[in-house]
């Protein structure tokens, strides 16, 4: 159902600018409506909101830490009373299923901020260490670039620790997916987050995050996207020598040892493939499974796979939404031809569109046996609902394998406990899931080679937002 255009505006010292009267439209994937326009910010939007966050910073970094995290508490609070309407959000710009949306992209960014405001009073700002007294200071103004696939986890999980480390923000929202921002910055305010500590310039990379990565009153860029986008950030940011975080792409192996429980593990698996319509980083894109089993593997995902419903995103029933924009499911689409093409075995789904769903960005969830390991789609982040199956023989061919892409963010491990667990140690990757464990909001998430630099969430997700001082007396 159409509903009227909604115009979101720059969010700079605690208030609404207005900014560029160009406008980018914000579309809605599964009608191609478009619902709602963004200022297309400019270098000058981004001095504004940095010159407000330098004016703001000495006030909120001596801020007891201890205020800071009730703030960031309180904030947790109001998100979790917005929940349904973030959710209804989020489904409308980028077409994730409602009820993904309510239980992950409304639900993860309460879960994030509360688990930092609970750190707060006990983390160690300062430490002896002889005759040093070791101080954690904030950084002070930081750029935040963030995604479209989980735009309000991804804001809040730099947000939340940045605050509570002291520091001021600038961040820049995708494009595509921007309309939570503006609801994030109601709640910051009614948290009593002071005006100037947190600000939203709209725009596009190449303009706005370019502008943010470069500038030389932010003192630190934390960056999600992808790792060619993480490449130009970081080359951006060592003209001033900004500190830079990346959480960048990935191509997640799921090893499945030949003592696992099979039907479990592999539907484990597709679930783990397609989560948010396969648009997640940490996606477990690639299943190894033992060559002998190979078939066998293949039966079970084909048969887990044809459960999931694929539609409108709004229905409760849907499983998978249509990709975020229809440039995306051209993107998706070209690799699951060019698998077809190389050869390799098309067990599930395939090109083009599901039947019945010629109107938005869909594409058909993909299954790929065979798989070479060196192949294109084996290698390439496709971001979207393609399972490739790739056979090994041995454990040490799984390991070899799983480490042989450029990518090192998640990856995951089924089997007996002990021998899975020895996998999981061998795996060039920040995190790895062990026979389905449950997600740890409080343990830290980043990536290996060019998966990023840096950690997010609890502890080590804080410390990337501080400075270290040594006082000797």
């Amino acid at each position: 159902m159409s509903t009227a255009l909604k115009t979101a505006a720059h969010w700079i010292g605690g208030q609404n600018a207005a900014g560029s009267t160009l406008m980018i439209d914000v579309v809605n994937p599964a009608t191609g409506e478009v619902i709602a326009q963004v200022p297309d910010g400019t270098t000058a939007d981004v001095d504004q909101a940095v010159a407000a966050a330098t004016a703001a910073f000495p006030g909120w970094a001596a801020t007891d830490p201890a205020e800071r995290g009730r703030v960031v508490g309180r904030i947790a609070d109001g998100l979790r009373s917005r929940a349904e309407e973030i959710a209804t959000t989020i489904t409308r710009e980028m077409g994730a299923p409602i009820t993904l949306s309510r239980t992950a992209q409304a639900a993860f960014p309460v879960a994030v901020a509360a688990s930092f405001a609970a750190l707060a009073p006990t983390f160690d700002w300062t430490e002896r260490i002889g005759n040093s007294l070791v101080v954690r200071e904030p950084i002070g103004v930081v750029g935040a670039i963030t995604p479209w696939n989980f735009p309000l986890q991804q804001i809040v999980s730099k947000l939340a620790p940045a605050l509570l480390a002291g520091n001021t923000m600038v961040f820049k929202p995708s494009e595509i997916a921007p309309l939570t921002a503006a609801i994030l910055a109601e709640v910051a305010a009614e948290a009593g987050l002071p005006a100037g500590v947190f600000n939203i310039v709209h725009g596009t990379g190449p303009a706005v995050g370019a502008a943010i990565a470069a500038h030389p009153g932010i003192d630190m860029v934390s960056f999600t996207g992808s790792t060619r986008a993480g490449r130009q950030v970081s080359a951006a940011a060592s003209e001033t020598v900004k500190r830079v975080t990346l959480e960048l792409g990935g191509k997640s192996a799921n090893i499945i040892l030949d003592d696992a429980g099979f039907p479990e593990a592999v539907a484990r698996g597709v679930a783990m493939a397609f989560p948010n319509g396969g648009q997640v980083c940490g996606a477990w894109s690639r299943m190894l499974v033992p060559a002998s089993r190979q078939e066998e593997a293949v039966e079970l995902a084909v048969a887990a796979a044809a459960t999931y419903v694929v539609g409108d995103p709004t229905d409760e029933a849907t499983h998978i939404g249509p990709m975020a924009s229809e440039q995306h499911r051209q993107r998706v689409n070209g690799y699951i031809e060019r698998g077809i093409a190389d050869g390799a075995r098309l067990v599930f789904g395939g090109r083009g569109k599901p039947a019945g769903l010629d109107g938005g960005a869909y594409v058909r969830p993909t299954i790929f046996a065979d798989v070479a390991a060196d192949a294109v789609i084996a290698q390439e982040e496709i971001f979207g609902p393609v399972l490739t199956i790739i056979p090994y023989s041995g454990d040490d061919q799984a390991v070899e394998i799983a480490n042989s892409t450029m990518y090192g963010l998640t990856g995951a491990v089924s089997g007996s406990h002990d021998r899975a667990m020895a996998i999981a140690r061998r795996l060039r990757t920040g995190q790895v899931d062990v026979n389905g464990a449950d997600w740890n909001v409080l343990a830290p998430f980043g990536g290996y080679k060019q998966s990023g630099n840096g950690r997010e969430f609890g502890r080590h997700g804080l410390e990337e937002y501080l400075e270290t001082k040594s006082i000797q007396g």
